[in-house]
């Protein structure tokens, strides 16, 4: 996926109130701009760091720019990392037209934001004549304590642990189930539950996997001309 006009480099003032950030742009101006990430960002929202923006050209929009990818050092190197949670939803809409997943292959249509479970929708449903239909969530992850290992959340989400538990009903019942661990880090070789900062998300995991839920992480590799999906790594369960 490639971005729609050329980011906006700048520098990182501070990140507040969870949805904004203040950014400094190369000319001096400062900006105050949409960040699309509810989670705790842990080790990317430092000041100082070199930011990246997109420009909605939206002139309806209160900000129209967003903040999508921060230059850091999580243990490998410097490295572009992606922030925007909203983007993994797109990235794997495209993978599953390119059928590069094959875990995901072989199905004849793909529904999005399917009603499900409780009070719920799914990410997609993809259905094929003579087979069940899979139920897919994604997760964006964006958490990176150790060098190289992605972790998931990076904060107590009780909406993650239902998707979970939601999931694992389906399993149950006799459909496919995966869970998609979308890594916006590249240089994330393996996967794994942050168990220490969501223990009762940690638990449904194990509930869910337990229930016959597919587990998958792929990692992306995080360009300032676009992000796109590009391998898989191992989901560590112990």
């Amino acid at each position: 996926m490639r971005f729609g006009s050329a980011l906006i480099p700048a520098t990182l003032a501070r990140r507040y109130k969870r949805f904004l950030a203040d950014v400094v742009l190369d000319n001096g101006d400062m900006l105050t701009v949409h960040v699309a990430n509810p989670g705790a960002m842990t080790g990317l929202d430092r000041p100082f760091s070199k930011v990246w923006l997109s420009d909605s050209q939206n002139p309806m929009r209160k900000l129209p720019h967003t903040w999508e990818l921060v230059e850091v050092d999580l243990g490998a190197g410097s490295e572009l990392v992606g922030v925007n949670t909203a983007l993994p939803n797109a990235l794997v809409a495209d993978i599953l037209e390119t059928r590069l997943i094959p875990q995901l292959q072989g199905y004849a249509t793909v529904k999005r934001e399917v009603k499900y479970g409780t009070n719920s929708r799914v990410d997609f449903v993809l259905e094929g004549p003579g087979r069940p239909p899979c139920y897919l969530e994604v997760k964006n992850v964006h958490l990176m304590r150790k060098a190289r290992l992605a972790e998931f959340p990076d904060c107590v989400t009780a909406r993650g642990a239902k998707h979970l538990d939601e999931l694992a009903a389906v399993a149950i019942g006799g459909a496919r189930a995966v869970q998609l661990y979308v890594v916006q880090i590249p240089s994330a070789d393996r996967f794994a539950v942050a168990r220490d900062i969501d223990p009762a998300y940690a638990k449904a995991f194990d509930r869910a996997r337990l229930s016959g839920v597919e587990m998958l992480a792929w990692r992306c590799a995080v360009t300032v001309e676009g992000i796109e999906i590009v391998a898989p790594v191992p989901v560590v369960t112990d």
